[in-house]
């Protein structure tokens, strides 16, 4: 089908077809999920969820949100088998909600992703003065942006191995943590809780701060999990789409669950909530990482030298997807007739690279303007981008609920999918709704001084008002409707 930007997107609907290489195989579609979820949040934010809201609590929380991204991520390989292409949840968005919310999702997404580079690279080389106080930060900023960019620039399969191996040391130290903190907890190492449970019992614990509390660690653990939808991105290079997106989602999804359950709950047991080191929250310090407090009462001397090395792999595989997904976002964009077509442009080996100069390009003066430029701009870029993860999980939970319907509508049966999400409709409507709660919760309490607060409201929610420009500017100019049920394009895979 013709990607013309002049053409009637609402009578025709855009499919987007590319010609992206399928190299990336199921344990590199599940290492870039995993890579995505599993990063400081789980190594230094959790520490602050037990905090806020108690052992009990935070588990609760993280349970909650772990059932809201199985949803996500079940609706996703649904849409994603039935259509593998590298626009994801932006073209779902397009094809089976309304042609104006896709693009305005799949704006939004890119900008986010590109501004969240400049936080990665601004982060690590506040990292390395760990390592080297004397030698400027910018240096090793400019060198990590150069590796992001070479990992991307040759091969998508390069790209893979990378974050492959990027992933795997985040989920080994995350295992060791396991392991011995479940030593720990039965007395087989010493420095463990004096009283078994103790923990779970001090003060107000299990739970703490009551409803309000395990809502903030809700948006906590949401913020944590943000990144297990760009398997849905990279199912457009991946290697049989149909046999290898569920065996990702489905490995993804378990291994994150118990990695940050477990993690919880270890950390709850093992460190009282009301350590003042759980209260900080704060990337740069490793100290502060709850890991690297188990680890030192562990009697393991070298817990926070490790721990800032695993945190750094963290911050270099976060910016590495991320470069990798904004790419392909903007390159969907543009084989789709949403972006200019120069960025759907492909190399010999397959990579978007006019795309990838955009994404780096963005990446790049954010960084520079938070060094030398206004910071408050760097600020207003940053909360604009904040909630764009939420959208795009909005986005999969309605495509996927109207994906289902407009199937119906049109006489095919759900038996005729290649795969099919177990918890329809209970999963679309459930993570949809809990998405909004999550957006529209940021920052409730500044609403309780509205005029003495109004500055810091408009900076938590001026990415909500973006979006909608976005998506209303789009369906004024270009006439753009919700898509009919009868009018949604499907190309059903039989069984696989």
């Amino acid at each position: 089908m013709s990607s013309d930007p002049t053409s009637d997107t609402h009578q025709h609907p855009v499919v987007e077809h590319d010609d992206l290489h399928r190299k990336l195989k199921a344990r590199h579609l599940t290492m870039i999920a995993l890579g995505g979820a599993i990063g400081t949040g789980l190594f230094v934010a959790s520490g602050a969820s037990i905090a806020q809201s108690g052992p009990g609590g935070a588990l609760l929380a993280y349970c909650l949100i772990g059932l809201m991204v199985y949803c996500l991520m079940t609706s996703l390989g649904e849409l994603a088998v039935h259509m593998p292409v590298a626009g994801s949840f932006v073209t779902y968005s397009a094809l089976y909600v309304e042609e104006g919310f896709g693009f305005a999702l799949g704006w939004n997404y890119w900008f986010s992703l590109a501004v969240t580079i400049a936080v990665e690279l601004t982060a690590a080389q506040l990292v390395m003065q760990y390592w080297f106080p004397d030698v400027p930060g910018i240096y090793w900023s400019a060198g990590f942006l150069a590796l992001m960019f070479a990992l991307n620039a040759f091969s998508v399969r390069g790209f893979g191995e990378a974050e492959y191996w990027f992933a795997l040391i985040k989920i080994v130290t995350v295992t060791v943590f396991l392991i011995v903190g479940v030593l720990m907890i039965f007395g087989i190492l010493q420095g463990g809780p004096q009283s078994g449970w103790h923990n779970f019992t001090i003060g107000e614990a299990p739970f703490v701060g009551g409803l309000p509390g395990m809502f903030m660690v809700a948006m906590i653990a949401g913020f944590s999990f943000l990144g297990t939808e760009t398997v849905g991105v990279a199912a457009g290079e991946a290697d049989d789409p149909s046999r290898t997106i569920p065996r990702a989602i489905r490995q993804t999804f378990w291994r994150i669950l118990l990695f940050y359950v477990l993690a919880i709950l270890i950390i709850g047991v093992l460190i009282p909530y009301t350590d003042p080191s759980l209260l900080r929250n704060d990337v740069t310090d490793v100290g502060v990482s709850p890991f690297a407090l188990v680890f030192r009462h562990a009697g393991l001397a070298l817990a926070a030298g490790v721990m800032n090395a695993v945190i750094l792999t963290a911050l270099l595989s976060a910016g590495t997807s991320s470069m990798y997904v904004s790419t392909r976002i903007l390159y969907g964009l543009a084989v789709s007739g949403r972006a200019p077509r120069a960025f759907a442009r492909l190399t010999n080996n397959g990579v978007p690279f006019n795309a990838l100069l955009a994404t780096t390009a963005v990446g790049a003066l954010c960084f520079f303007s938070s060094l030398f430029g206004d910071k408050a701009l760097y600020l207003w870029l940053l909360n604009t981008s904040a909630m764009t993860g939420f959208f795009a999980w909005f986005g999969i939970a309605v495509s996927h609920y109207r994906f289902r319907k407009g199937l119906i509508a049109q006489g095919y049966q759900v038996t005729d999918l290649a795969y099919r999400s177990p918890l329809y409709p209970f999963g679309p409507i459930f993570a949809g709704v809990l998405c909004l709660a999550i957006v529209g919760g940021q920052n409730y309490q500044a609403f309780t001084d509205i005029p003495g607060r109004w500055q810091e409201i408009v900076a938590t929610y001026i990415g909500v008002p973006v979006f909608l420009a976005l998506w209303l500017g789009y369906r004024l100019v270009r006439k753009s409707r919700v898509v009919a049920y009868e009018d949604m394009p499907f190309e059903i895979k039989i069984n696989g």
